[in-house]
């Protein structure tokens, strides 16, 4: 078995042999301490006592003294007893078994510290062990069968165990005691790379890509870590901890023995220790420990240095100084790049603003050949040019064609009634009234509209106006004391009306294309007797940006507005701009149609002109009424279609 480690005496003596020195004689227990560690103790006895489900190894001292359990296989306990001497001690144990012990072997030794008493217990099978302290008194409890839970000694304090992990050992969190990584899998523990769980303990987020590298790097509890505590996964074994007054340093290389690190101490790293952790991953213990006190690390080879955060900090800083320092020594170069597609002044703007060019570099810009003049150290100068290879390239073009359709449907329909008459009683017409009076009487229309060739005016007229049929009919009497007119007139007409817009435009990728067809109207306006004319469009204009996605779709930018002046509707010759506008962003495929837009205005008007009254006659109503229907229905659809063309 390996010599056992100088920091791992001195620490157990401070967790346990200090603390019963200090209950038992209060403030005499650093002189009783001194004292020991002069004289040391003796193993005093060695006994097994057998209980129901548990056999338990006792080993008593002449005082109080510390311990360490391993297990260096499935069937060997080692306890070492630092600063104990075995001679002369009295042992009833006799080499009689008393399952699981199958025998008990004890030997003097030299450890790091000085003398060392070594208890070898060989078992018949493997057994976790639990292990107490009581004063000058070590219980190894074993189970014969289902371990019992173990009766706690009068006073006793939870012991500490140190467990290297170069002898391929791990700590149990139960007992305190020690297994071989090979019987692991029973427990429910798995063994960890010490450097492994370092890195594992750290977020994800947070680590930095340069902890990889062999120049040390800060690993732990940096301010900016410490909001991602909650992502941190911790690998190490469990350990427990009980240190109150123990000395900073000392608590920190007992985690040298814990995980089997190799740690360099700061000599900024100074305070003390008041801790109690139970079954906690030994890097969670020590990340605990390194932020309660602003305590970081960095990583060097296998070989961890603990420093203030300060330190780090600083360290790191004047190392990035450095680094930057040493990358910008160095000859400069000077390139000139002809550039085919792209802008020169677009890529001296982006090269400045990626951070490849170095603050000793710099761009300029030949706008008549579109040349760059790069100037920078060689290993910029590199860089740049890679991206530039990349960026100037061609980019592939879109075509887009829009197909404005605009249907107007129209019809009309009227139909209306005239008519007159006049009759007369008249001597002339030798019709007489045979009266005095009235000797004559004339009636007939009074609306003065004179209808066929009798000459009579309308009673009711509700004709058709510019009809495009109409039949009339005379009647009269031979000497013409009653004449009748009648005349029918109907009017009917409907319209279509398609109109077919095709604006068409090509464009690169991202660049904005614009068309535009129509005219101009002038606008004269008069102010303070001077007379200026303006003019406002009336076209249609196709503004669109496209996208190409690596999809092979189109993202486009839509503006389409579709103005046509109206001169029916002018007013002192200045006609109204009749307008539809549809302005969008959509997804195409290559190639696709999509409707972006589209406007349907229906109308419909019925006009019923009549005589009061008379127009509710039964079948004769017809002749005192006049009927209009109109129907108009307007459609505007407007249709995108991108095809990609690629060089």
């Amino acid at each position: 078995m390996a010599p056992y480690p100088r920091v791992r005496a001195r620490t157990a003596r401070l967790l346990l042999a200090g603390a019963v020195a200090a209950a038992a004689a209060g403030a005499t227990g650093a002189r009783a301490v001194a004292a020991r560690e002069a004289a040391p103790a003796r193993l005093m006895a060695l006994s097994s006592q057998v209980n129901p489900g548990m056999t338990s190894l006792i080993i008593r001292a002449s005082e109080p003294v510390a311990y360490a359990m391993s297990q260096p296989d499935p069937l060997t306990l080692v306890v070492d007893l630092p600063h104990v001497v075995a001679r002369g001690f009295h042992s009833d144990f006799a080499g009689v078994p008393a399952e699981p012990i199958r025998a008990v072997s004890v030997r003097d030794t030299t450890g790091p510290d000085g003398p060392l008493a070594r208890v070898r217990i060989a078992l018949d099978r493997p057994v976790r062990p639990q292990v107490r302290s009581h004063r000058d008194t070590i219980l190894v409890d074993l189970a014969r069968q289902a371990p019992p839970a173990a009766p706690a000694l009068p006073g006793e304090r939870a012991s500490t165990v140190l467990v290297r992990d170069d002898a391929g050992l791990t700590e149990d969190a139960v007992g305190g005691s020690a297994v071989p990584v090979e019987s692991l899998a029973a427990l429910g523990v798995n063994g960890v790379d010490p450097m492994s769980a370092l890195r594992a303990g750290r977020s994800a987020a947070t680590a930095p890509a340069a902890a990889r590298q062999a120049r040390p790097v800060p690993m732990l509890a940096t301010p900016a870590e410490q909001v991602a505590q909650e992502e941190k996964h911790y690998t190490g074994h469990p350990v427990s901890l009980d240190f109150q007054g123990a000395d900073l340093k000392a608590v920190l290389r007992t985690f040298s023995e814990i995980s089997g690190l190799n740690i360099v101490i700061d000599p900024a790293v100074h305070g003390t220790v008041d801790v109690s952790l139970h079954d906690v991953p030994w890097d969670q213990a020590l990340d605990i420990i390194l932020r309660a006190n602003k305590l970081g690390y960095v990583v060097d080879g296998t070989v961890v240095r603990i420093a203030p955060l300060t330190v780090l900090a600083e360290e790191e800083a004047q190392r990035r100084k450095l680094a930057e320092e040493q990358a910008l020594s160095g000859a400069l170069q000077t390139r000139t790049i002809a550039l085919s597609y792209a802008k020169a002044d677009d890529m001296q703007s982006l090269l400045t603003k990626s951070g490849i060019i170095s603050n000793r570099g710099t761009v300029q810009v030949d706008e008549r050949t579109n040349t760059l003049i790069l100037t920078d150290l060689p290993e910029h100068v590199t860089q740049a040019l890679n991206l530039i290879a990349k960026l100037d390239k061609p980019q592939p073009q879109v075509e887009i064609a829009a197909q404005i359709v605009q249907t107007n449907k129209s019809f009309a329909r009227q139909l209306g009634v005239q008519w007159g008459f006049n009759g007369s009683l008249s001597p002339a017409l030798g019709n007489t009234t045979a009266a005095k009076f009235p000797n004559s009487i004339s009636a007939g229309g009074a609306t003065g509209v004179t209808q066929g060739a009798a000459g009579t005016s309308t009673a009711v007229n509700l004709g058709v106006q510019n009809p495009t049929s109409a039949v009339g009919l005379a009647l009269g009497s031979v000497a013409g004391a009653f004449n009748l007119d009648v005349a029918l007139s109907a009017l009917e007409n409907s319209g279509n009306l398609h109109v077919l817009s095709t604006p068409r435009v090509t464009t690169q990728n991202n660049v904005e294309a614009e068309i535009t067809q129509g005219v101009q109207i002038p606008i004269q306006t008069v102010a303070n007797n001077t007379v200026t004319v303006t003019f406002k469009d009336a076209a249609l204009t196709l503004r669109v940006t496209p996208q190409i996605t690596s999809a092979n779709t189109v993202i486009m930018r839509i503006a389409l507005e579709n103005a046509a002046p109206d001169f029916s509707r002018a007013v002192n010759g200045i006609p109204p701009i009749d307008t539809q506008r549809a302005s969008t962003q959509v997804l195409v495929d290559n190639g696709q149609t999509t409707v972006i837009g589209g406007i349907v205005v229906s109308q419909q008007q019925m006009t019923n002109d009549r005589t009061p009254a008379l127009s509710q006659l039964p079948l004769l109503g017809w002749l005192f009424k006049r009927n209009s229907t109109s129907n108009q229905d307007n459609d505007l659809l407007i249709f995108i279609t991108p095809k990609i063309i690629r060089q």
